[in-house]
């Protein structure tokens, strides 16, 4: 590993765990109004992913017979958080959050470092907020099987969290396939906006290009029945690129990106259902109705007034989503994503009398005799 962190990120490291040091000097380093705005962050975070544990509720299906299921944290986590072009810490929130509130006993963090072997200290000072137990130096696809299948340093996880661009996506499904478990096909971010003339296209061009400088295979759309204003929002979209530290990038993404003019609402919203993008934005004057009408989306932003950005870091709900149309299967991260849900069930003696010829019946009828025994043993 620290020859593919040299070959790869050119850093040269002695050990691939970040050491305490580093961790104070993080805290140091940041301005006061940074650490208040991962603090609020992460409480916002956490007041919303903490609604999601219920407790246990014991059923009984018959007299005698008592089922129940408990979720119980998966003891071993790894979280891998990108840190090249943009380090993003506030992914740190967004699983170390529900990871702390699921009852995770161990939490791994693998981050790219820079050219000195560092972390970016808003990365360290996140993974410290929400409890993250070790930080490694490793990015890529190098990270992802160090975390599978354990290395010297790094443990074995039995679950990997977290997004990145195609090789790293590509290396989690990879894995998968092997047994190991991940959050979801969660590749290069995307956002779809549908948005009708009450909507200010200033508002629409920015929502586009927050996505935009993810990465030059981020993709944004715009559905919409005006033409006017899929001209304005064109014009809004190249004054507020020239303006962007990552233009490039953004002018890349933008490359693979549409803007569609559809006859009816309808049509709008069979469209977007069908493409089920990972953030989907509703700018119209009717936007908590078609609401309702949703149905394939990882998140969805109601009314000109709830940027995307917003839930990226801080209004509380999980940005780690399903992209590339897998919203039609797959959810965000949740607390459900760090737990496992395990039945118990418990029989009196009466119980069993009650369903006992219930169960024999099945067996016999499928042909297998021991099932039927192991319940006619206990009935004589």
């Amino acid at each position: 590993m620290v020859h593919y962190t040299f070959q790869f990120d050119k850093a040269q490291l002695d050990s691939l765990q970040v050491p305490a040091a580093d961790f104070e000097e993080a805290e140091q380093l940041l301005s006061a109004e940074l650490k208040q705005a991962i603090l609020t962050a992460k409480d916002n975070i956490s007041i919303f992913h903490s609604k999601q544990v219920s407790a246990p509720e014991i059923i009984e299906t018959m007299p005698g017979i008592k089922c129940w299921r408990k979720s119980v944290g998966i003891e071993r986590v790894g979280l891998y958080i990108p840190g090249g072009s943009a380090p993003l810490f506030s992914t740190i929130l967004m699983l170390g959050v529900p990871a702390s509130i699921a009852g995770c006993r161990e939490i791994v963090l693998c981050s790219p470092p820079d050219q000195n072997g560092k972390l970016h200290p808003a990365i360290l000072f996140a993974a410290k907020t929400v409890g993250v137990t070790k930080v490694f130096r490793i990015g890529g696809v190098q990270a992802i099987g160090a975390m599978a299948y354990g290395t010297g340093s790094v443990p074995q996880v039995y679950k990997i969290f977290g997004p990145g661009n195609q090789y790293v996506t590509c290396a989690k499904q990879l894995v998968q396939q092997e047994g190991l478990a991940i959050d979801m096909p969660a590749g290069p971010s995307e956002v779809a906006v549908y948005a009708d003339e009450t909507a200010p296209p200033a508002y629409i061009a920015a929502d586009l290009l927050s996505q935009a400088e993810h990465g030059a295979d981020s993709q944004v759309l715009l559905v919409t029945c005006s033409e006017k204003l899929v001209k304005q929002v064109e014009q809004a979209v190249n004054e507020q690129l020239s303006a962007l530290p990552r233009k490039e990038i953004a002018a890349k993404a933008l490359e693979n990106s549409k803007l569609i003019v559809v006859r009816t609402e309808e049509e709008a919203m069979g469209l977007l259902n069908a493409y089920a993008a990972e953030h989907l934005i509703l700018s119209c004057s009717n936007a908590e109705a078609l609401a309702e009408k949703v149905i394939n989306a990882g998140s969805v932003f109601i009314g000109n007034y709830s940027p995307e950005s917003v839930g990226d870091y801080a209004s509380g709900t999980n940005h780690t989503l399903p992209t590339n149309g897998y919203a039609r299967a797959y959810s965000g991260v949740s607390v459900d994503s760090f737990v496992r849900k395990i039945t118990f069930q418990q029989l009196s003696n009466d119980g069993l009398q009650r369903i006992g010829q219930t169960v024999i019946e099945m067996a016999e009828a499928e042909g297998l005799q021991a099932h039927a025994n192991a319940v006619r043993v206990r009935l004589k």
